[in-house]
Parts: structure tokens; sequence; C-alpha cells
């Protein structure tokens, strides 16, 4: 009788395992409301239900087997939790349903609000003024002023300090008055761009060079100045601040050093407005007259929609890796909440619903959270390259 008994209960057993694995929310919840002490049963595997539940990232199952109060710090043969389980597998929304506590719904580990987005490089503490771009008597007087800030770039990599102390804390970047830059400014190869200014106006430019960088570290008066190395990296170190400055300055001085001749005709041509344009010398060249992308830096607005958790856009497996298909567009200002939806639909056959607004900086980043109707969750990000 004993071992009918345990052979009926290692049957319930494997049902709500191949359940959770598979997702039937409707089975899970059934078998657990006519025998609760299933719960936390493991497999001959050593996974318990919810382990399986967020491998496969079922974010439906996984809440409701934490709802029936499944221990959540089980651990497998190789002492992973079903949070880790989840975190390995790309499952970023049921890691972070994971993470909660009961009581405030905070992260398990120290770090951020999980519901914070994290856009780095999207926070900036200048003025932009693009309408004095095209003043050159205002823009030269703003070089020659003594408070305005030059940033120094040698092939696109900013000059920056750390901590005499700790240098594992963090860089900021090597601010030059013009007294400090201004032989620079005399060679032809310099490239000098507006970058802004804050409300107490010093101004802000930057400058990419190809002089020599230890020469250029001898400019500062500060102690443990380098040029950063590893884009990637080092560019993370910033405050978010000085992060969206770099961005801006970087990605403007990128272009510059790619497009030094004139994409429709081929010949030499001149930087105005602050940086922000490039003039063709030739004077017979069609983007003289009229209107041309060509002559500006691509910094419109873009979009990129990523399947976050399960279909992957409608191609291939995101399970393999963590990945997906990625849907990428340009858009117009003004029509990013509806064509995000739209091209979603067209290029995907996705259908979504909520559209939230998180981010937008006119000439830089704009991204937008959707809400997606099948169960699948999408991000449509409209961004420019920062780090190129």
């Amino acid at each position: 009788m004993t071992s009918l008994q345990l052979s009926a209960k290692e049957e319930m057993v494997e049902k709500l395992l191949d359940a959770a694995a598979r997702g039937d929310l409707t089975q899970v919840s059934s078998l657990l409301s006519h025998v609760p002490s299933l719960i936390n049963q493991k497999g001959d595997s050593g996974w318990t239900a919810l382990m399986l539940a967020a491998r496969n990232g079922h974010y439906s199952v996984v809440e409701t087997l934490l709802s029936h109060g499944c221990d959540k710090f089980s651990v497998n043969s190789s002492s992973q939790t079903a949070y880790d389980i989840s975190k390995f597998w790309g499952h970023k929304t049921v890691s972070n349903l994971l993470g909660r506590t009961d009581e405030g719904c905070q992260r398990v580990l120290p770090g951020c609000d999980l519901q914070q987005q994290e856009n780095y490089f999207s926070r900036e503490m200048l003025e932009r003024l693009s309408v004095k771009r095209s003043e050159a008597a205002w823009l030269e007087a703003k070089q020659r002023d003594p408070d305005s800030v030059y940033l120094l770039f040698s092939n696109l990599n900013p000059m920056v300090c750390s901590s005499d102390q700790d240098q594992s804390e963090g860089s900021r970047l090597c601010r030059f008055s013009i007294e400090a830059v201004e032989d620079l400014l005399q060679k032809p190869h310099t490239v000098l761009i507006f970058l802004g200014a804050t409300r107490e106006p010093p101004a802000w430019f930057a400058i990419n060079t190809d002089e020599d960088a230890a020469e250029l570290l001898k400019r500062s008066r500060e102690k443990n100045c380098c040029f950063t190395k590893m884009a990637h990296r080092d560019l993370l170190k910033f405050s978010e601040e000085e992060a969206g400055v770099v961005a801006q300055a970087r990605s403007v001085l990128a272009w510059h050093s790619r497009y030094s001749f004139c994409p429709t005709c081929g010949s030499s041509t001149n930087m105005e407005d602050g940086g922000y344009k490039r003039r063709c010398l030739n004077s017979d060249c069609r983007s003289l007259k009229g209107v041309h992308n060509t002559c500006y830096p691509r910094v419109g607005t873009k979009t990129t929609m990523r399947g976050r958790e399960g279909g992957g856009g409608g191609r291939g497996d995101p399970a393999e890796g963590g990945g997906g298909v990625l849907l990428r567009g340009e858009e117009g200002r003004g029509g990013i909440l509806l064509r995000g939806r739209r091209g979603r639909r067209e290029e995907g056959e996705v259908m979504t619903s909520h559209i939230d607004l998180m981010t937008s900086h006119i000439d830089t980043c704009v991204c937008v959270c959707v809400c997606v109707c099948v169960c699948v969750c999408v991000c449509v990000c409209v961004c420019v390259c920062v780090v190129c």
C-alpha cells in the first residue's frame, strides 16, 4: 500500500514538473490547489517546478508558484537557485521577479531599483544651444572666453583623471581653458565642436587631435591623467552627467573622422555650425542646393525593437544564448510612438498595446517601452551611436 502511495505521489510530482517546464499555467494551478505539498518537490534531476519554469522563461507560472509560497532559495545539484537559472538563460523579467522581496519588491542582492531604466549615456547637463551654432561671432567670443571649458580627445579617446587614493572609484574628464589648447586650434587637422553651455554660462567645447598623446598629457596640471584605451569599458566609469557629455562629443567627433569628404561629389569639405555641419568646397556640388542629410551628422531618431521575453520577433529561438531578432528602423520626430507600434507589426507581426515614453532628448536618445498583447514584451530604443 505504501509503495502504491509513493508511486502516485511521484507521478503527481512529475506532472507538476512537466507542466511547469511547458508553461501550462492551468495544470500547475490545478495540481497545487489539490496537493499543495507538491510545490517544493524535486524531480530526479534535482530541479523544482520553479527552477524549470525559470529555465524556460514562463513568467506567469513563476508568478503563480511564488504566490503559493514556493521556496525560491532552494538549490539544485549545481547550487543554483531559480534566480541564478533565469539569469543564466537571459530571462530578465523572470530574474527581476525572483530578485524581489515580499515586502517592498526590492532586489535580494544589493543594487538599484529593478524598475529603474538604465539610460547611462542619455543624461545631459548642458544646454546645446543649437540656435547659436550658426552665429560665428558668438562662437568666436565663447572660444576666447577664459571661463569656457575644453575637453581634449586624442583619436576619439578623451583625457581623463582618476582619484589619487582609489583609481577604481571612477574617472572624470580633464577640463582645460583656452590658454592650454590655443595652439592646437591653429593646426589644420584639429577638430573643434561646440557642445553647449551650462545655465551659469561657461560654454563647453571638444577638441579631437592626432598629436602625440604623451605630449598632450603634459598640458594637464592634474595627476593620474591618461587617455581612455578601451572605450566600451572606460567610458562606463564616468558620472552619468559626464557620460552624457562624452557621448555627445564622441559621436560627433567620430562623424568628422569618417566623413571629411563630400559624400555627393567626393570633394573636400569645411566644418560649419559649431561642428554640426560640413559644407562641400565644390561650388557645383548638388549638396549646396537645398537641404541634404549628408551635410549633417546622423544623430536623428532611430528605432531598435527587441523582444525581451519569448517570441524573439517571430524568428529563431531566443532561448539559444538569450538572443532574439532585432528590428531596426528610422523615424521622424513626433511619430515615434505610432510608428514604433506600426513598424513592429509590419516587420515582426507582433501586436502592441500600451507604449510608455522613457527618455526624450533632441538629437540624442529616446527609449520607448512597449507592452505587447501576445505575451511578448518589446523594447523600442531610439538612439545614436555613442561609443563607435
